[in-house]
């Protein structure tokens, strides 16, 4: 079975990838969800992903605040697309989550997303899109969220527009 797997750093991180999971489920995409910690525990970590793999993972979204760094340690165990997604916290605020994950070495790719619910949403849905190159029902799908998002973008408009 193919499956998106989620992987944060601490319970604290569900708050805001409960909204990646979400779009999953909106999406009918299935999906795992562990805590494991790339410093805390890192066997726990590592042991999960090759598990992961066997069973049919196709994505892994790694989330974290601080400089925990998750998603570059998932990608050092994996050649599966990675997604992080750095949240927010700690003295400066995620812009060390950011840093850490966006600055990966050369040849060891995270996709990096923006910080916070913004970031775990899009998570969801960049996932859905690599899944998609494979899957036409689920590039059918992700079409008529485009449509729904557009056709709600113009009632919205229509309620205000003024034109001279």
């Amino acid at each position: 079975m193919n499956f998106v797997s989620i992987i944060m750093g601490s319970k604290s991180d569900y708050k805001i990838m409960s909204e990646c999971i979400e779009i999953l489920k909106k999406f009918e995409v299935p999906y795992e969800v562990l805590i494991a910690s790339a410093h805390r525990s890192p066997e726990r970590a590592k042991n999960y992903v090759k598990e992961a793999e066997k069973k049919g993972a196709k994505v892994f979204i790694g989330a974290a605040g601080m400089a925990a760094h998750l998603a570059g340690a998932i990608a050092s165990m994996t050649t599966k697309p990675v997604i992080g997604v750095p949240l927010t916290g700690g003295a400066l605020d995620g812009l060390d989550a950011l840093l850490s994950t966006v600055q990966m070495p050369s040849g060891m790719p995270v996709g990096t997303l923006a910080l916070g619910k913004a970031g775990a949403i899009n998570a969801a849905y960049f996932a859905i899109q690599i899944l998609a190159l494979q899957d036409t029902k689920l590039a059918e799908k992700l079409q008529r969220d485009r449509l729904e998002k557009l056709q709600k973008l113009e009632e919205d408009s229509k309620e205000i527009e003024q034109f001279i």
